[in-house]
């Protein structure tokens, strides 16, 4: 796989098992917050997000949210409803904000997980950083207008990559 290529590609984040990336090894997950885990067109994360997110906790995943998001309040109380820290205006795909949630989990890059929506700025970054990646379909259609541009390159560039269910 290519630092520009996610580990894996899954249809939504409930879809991940929980169970077999702890089997592996793998101890902390990282998020993005906008159509990942919350829709962009709500404000709280889908139940089925919520209870997935209960699992994770149960399983001794430490959590926490990188958001590029800039609204500081709309990312703490999203982090805050699913039992995570966060770190918002994250500037992904630069790594930094992945290195610093790392290091504020005391968790390493080789049993972590980045989770996203995006290409070109989660999976980037977590593979610019050295954690796996999971690419995720967004969960609604609605996004800023510079999103609109770059998922149009991004259709292209995962044209070759089967999606899991």
């Amino acid at each position: 796989m290519s630092k520009f290529s996610p580990t894996r590609y899954i249809s939504c984040v409930e879809h991940i098992d929980l169970d077999a990336l702890w089997a592996q090894g793998k101890r902390a997950l990282l998020f993005d917050r906008d159509n990942t885990l919350v829709p962009r067109d709500r404000t709280t994360a889908p139940d089925a997000v919520c209870a997935w997110m209960d699992h994770a906790r149960e399983l001794g995943f430490k959590l926490i949210m990188v958001s590029n998001n800039w609204h500081k309040n709309h990312v703490a109380r999203s982090a805050r409803e699913l039992g995570m820290d966060y770190i918002f205006f994250a500037c992904k795909p630069l790594p930094f904000a992945i290195n610093y949630g790392l290091e504020r989990l005391g968790a390493k890059a080789d049993e972590s997980v980045m989770i996203g929506d995006q290409l070109y700025t989660d999976v980037w970054a977590g593979n610019f950083a050295g954690v796996e990646t999971i690419l995720v379909k967004p969960q609604t259609h609605v996004d800023m207008w510079y999103t609109h541009i770059f998922r149009i390159f991004e259709r292209r560039a995962l044209a070759h990559l089967e999606c899991e269910e």
